[in-house]
């Protein structure tokens, strides 16, 4: 083992002793000075290592976050002062940094509003000035829908220890959530308690404030030295796709590529024989997302309707699907899976309201002809016409 792996071991190993201290609550005073020089000398790599040894350690997701925090805390000088040269804001790196600035513009421009609705909460006016601010911060959901779809596979494959995303995703939903829920108050829909939208707002601006200096002073580092910038800036298409709350790189994204199958021959389906062309005709023709898991837990297809659910990038071909859902609900996930794999069911089925409509998301256990479990199947789609219907309309009351 090198010195230098030697010396980052150690400084990991230190501030885990320095977590567990904290989350023991252990004198701050005492445990910052013994470990002052771990604090000094921290870099981001080992952040990332040490939140991987314990998100692999099974340590409990709010007891992680809430010991981070405070870790980071300690840590935030040293980790301010080290060299950090930002990206270019037209490739990919730099378009999420400045996606963060103009969503930190936004935060500032909400301040003093919130302050102003404490003074006066039942003014309509200052109100309906801050439902529109944060409502416009709604659209910042895209940029961690872009991380968690694109940016997060992309370190999976190039950083061993990447179990930090597990927790960095955890943050977004508590994100998605607070902001989620201060609009409800706001426009009525939920009783008005203002210790309680005061703690969601709260709590909404630490965490995009955290998760913004995480990004830029431990996360994309790590992800500037380890990942070659045509790799990142292959991302862009994709994320343009899916769009960026505020700011959109100046990409030429050329003509449509039409990739048509080298093989042409067609395929024995059994009860019929299509083409390559007309199989994926069909799968992206019907009215539902599908996605294909293996029986090795790989993603290993999804259609891609007009009108998508849930978003899925290319990136996420050969993904874990444990790495595909967030930290709190994956465990759900692998029991359905486990389930399906030990023969004991078969179909999961759940429901969910999402803006203003009503998605059923199912999963279907996939078996050979011998019983043999081969994955499971995601099917999911927006079924709010579906639940209205009443009466009958047969085929011969259609009219063209």
């Amino acid at each position: 083992m090198s010195e230098f792996t030697k010396h980052n071991r150690r400084r990991a190993e230190g501030l885990e002793e320095l977590f567990y201290g904290i989350l023991k609550g252990e004198k701050l005073g005492q445990l910052v000075r013994e470990n002052q020089g771990t604090i000094d000398g921290c870099v981001p790599a080992d952040v990332v290592a040490v939140v991987d040894v314990l998100v692999a350690k099974k340590v409990p997701m709010a007891e992680l976050k809430t010991g981070i925090n405070k870790l980071l805390n300690l840590l935030h000088k040293t980790l301010t002062e080290y060299p950090y040269y930002r990206p270019d804001k037209d490739c990919y790196l730099g378009c999420l940094v400045e996606n963060n600035r103009l969503m930190e513009k936004r935060l500032l421009a909400i301040k003093p509003l919130f302050r102003d609705v404490n003074k006066k909460a039942d003014n309509d006016y200052v109100k309906s000035e801050l439902l529109e601010k944060l409502s416009d911060l709604e659209k910042f959901g895209n940029y961690y829908t872009i991380k968690e779809n694109l940016l997060f596979p992309v370190i999976e494959k190039y950083v061993t220890e990447y179990r930090c995303l597990q927790v960095m995703w955890s943050f977004h939903d508590d994100i998605r959530r607070n902001l989620k829920s201060a609009i409800k108050m706001l426009r009525g829909e939920l009783p008005t308690d203002m210790k309680l939208f005061n703690r969601w707002v709260g709590d909404l601006f630490f965490n995009m404030y955290a998760v913004k200096f995480r990004e830029e002073r431990i996360l994309f580092p790590l992800v500037q030295s380890v990942v070659d910038e045509d790799i990142l800036n292959d991302l862009l298409s994709e994320s343009v796709e899916i769009g960026f709350p505020y700011y959109q790189p100046e990409i030429a994204l050329g003509e449509e590529i039409i990739t048509q199958a080298t093989d042409k021959k067609e395929v024995d389906l059994e009860t019929g024989i299509l083409s390559v062309e007309q199989i994926k005709l069909l799968f992206n023709h019907l009215p539902v997302d599908i996605t294909f898991v293996d029986e090795n837990n790989k993603v290993k297809y999804f259609s891609t309707p007009k009108k998508r659910i849930f978003p899925r990038t290319k990136s996420v071909i050969g993904r874990d699907v444990h790495n595909c859902h967030p930290p709190e609900s994956v465990h759900v996930v692998e029991q359905i899976v486990e389930s399906f794999r030990d023969g004991k069911k078969d179909v999961a089925s759940f429901w969910i309201n999402m803006r203003g409509e009503l998605s059923l998301i199912q999963y279907f256990a996939v078996r050979d002809e011998d019983g043999n479990y081969k994955g499971v199947v995601e099917v999911s789609q927006e079924i709010s016409e579906i639940r209205n219907l009443k009466g009958e309309n047969r085929l011969l009351d259609w009219e063209n």
